[in-house]
């Protein structure tokens, strides 16, 4: 029997394509039932919202949960709003807990309501065990569905209270040991159990464990997560009682939305918090508008500062062709800073309390580089124009470069200590700030040097 070629991704979102162009369901069943979960997602993402409901009405019911497990929660939202309350009822039966609420932060509040009834008993207990914790905290994150031993069992008792929670518990590898009160006590790995004589007790067996409080922030305990390399993070309430467990996998997708976010406003723009493709435009353009006009308001400033030296210019028009130059190196070497200092707090290499070391530290790397670029500045402007000009912009370059490298780092420090994101207070400000602040350095320096 000859098989026929593997589609390539492209080819089978063009033949998905023309089956919900033509309202063939038959055709959108087929196209979607070779491909893996991970690439029905990928394809679904590619949908605008009403092919993605009709695309994903097609899947079958298991297919269906394991796919609208995987995909962020706006585009469950989405989802939610384009199938039948039956389907959705169903679906949202079969999401684990933490999911669930990830998906209610985003629906309308008598939508989330109604689903929140539809849960038996049990699962609307375990949801909003989550949904009690505040937003940002991990404990919003966390899953309450696990299994636990206790020190006075044995391994053998251990193996057989796993074996009984493999279809709800959210990991087995890592089992919490807890004592008669819930009180964590420790943690003992799968492979120690499996490795163990029936009869080891697991008091014997269990390490000592890291955890995190409920109500600490999400983002600070799953880099606390990936940093010990753990597959799970047992999380406990004030008085150290174990409440719930923070899986890697879960661990990992905080961290890559908490990037997400940080690249998004360090670059002037709100983040989409859903795939590109499957934005609306109205929606891309909300999340980049804002920052494009506190930006265009903040370079009124600029204007400003050049106004105040028009009679500078107007004497040296030369100097004129230099200014691209110098407030882009500024505002480089600022945003260079900023990046490296939003980086270092998100890993926790700098704190707050550390700005007078990182402020002493960038002046120096400030300096140097303006030492570099303003030696090579120096030299090609007294070798085309004129020596006094080349003094001017060798100084300005060392002045720019040293006080943008200190604004740069400053600013992340101070916005983590107002509680607000680093990235907020990084590139966009620090680029308008520069830009207004090297103009009035090098206008000074070129008054000072030129006698103007």
């Amino acid at each position: 029997m000859i098989k026929s070629p593997t589609l390539t991704f492209d080819a089978r979102a063009q033949l998905l394509a023309d089956a919900l162009d033509s309202n063939s369901l038959a055709g959108v069943a087929r196209a979607l039932e070779p491909l893996t979960v991970a690439e029905t997602m990928e394809q679904l993402e590619r949908l605008n919202t009403i092919d993605r409901a009709l695309a994903f009405r097609t899947l079958s019911k298991d297919r269906a949960l394991e796919v609208f497990e995987r995909l962020d929660a706006l585009l469950q939202a989405d989802l939610v709003a384009g199938l039948q309350d039956a389907q959705v009822a169903e679906v949202f039966a079969g999401l684990s807990p933490d999911d669930r609420v990830a998906l209610l932060d985003e629906l309308p509040a008598s939508v989330a309501n109604r689903l929140l009834l539809g849960l038996d008993a049990k699962e609307r207990a375990l949801t909003n065990t989550v949904l009690g914790y505040p937003q940002g905290a991990v404990g919003r994150y966390m899953s309450p569905q696990f299994v636990t031993a206790h020190p006075w069992f044995t391994a053998a008792e251990a193996m057989a209270r796993v074996r009984t929670r493999l279809d709800d518990a959210e990991s087995v590898y890592t089992i919490p040991v807890v004592d008669g009160t819930h009180h964590l006590v420790g943690v003992v790995s799968l492979r120690d159990l499996l490795r163990a004589a029936d009869s080891d007790p697991v008091s014997s067996l269990k390490k000592d464990p890291l955890s995190a409080p409920a109500t600490l922030d999400a983002e600070e305990a799953a880099r606390y997560c990936a940093d010990a390399k753990v597959l799970v993070l047992p999380i406990v309430d004030a008085e150290s009682r174990l409440v719930g467990i923070l899986t890697v996998d879960d661990a990992l997708g905080i961290l890559e939305d908490a990037e997400s976010e940080d690249a998004a406003r360090s670059g002037g723009a709100e983040p989409l918090r859903r795939p590109y493709l499957a934005t609306p435009v109205r929606s891309i353009v909300r999340a980049r508008v804002v920052w494009l006009l506190v930006l265009a308001l903040g370079a009124t400033l600029t204007v400003k500062v050049m106004g105040a030296f028009e009679a500078t210019l107007a004497e040296q028009v030369v100097l004129s062709l230099f200014i691209p130059l110098l407030i882009g190196t500024g505002g480089n070497t600022g945003n260079q800073a900023a990046t490296t200092i939003t980086r270092a707090l998100a890993l926790g290499d700098v704190r707050p309390r550390d700005v007078f070391r990182v402020f002493a530290r960038e002046v120096r790397v400030g300096a140097w580089l303006g030492v570099l670029l303003g030696s090579l500045g120096f030299a090609v402007a007294s070798i085309i124009f004129t020596v006094p000009l080349g003094v001017v912009i060798g100084l300005t370059l060392l002045g720019v470069c040293t006080m943008a490298a200190s604004v740069g780092a400053l600013m992340p420090l101070l916005g983590k200590a107002l509680k607000a994101d680093p990235a907020v207070f990084s590139n966009p400000f620090i680029s308008t700030f520069v830009d207004a602040a090297g103009l009035i350095i090098y206008f000074l320096i070129a008054s000072a040097v030129l006698g103007l």
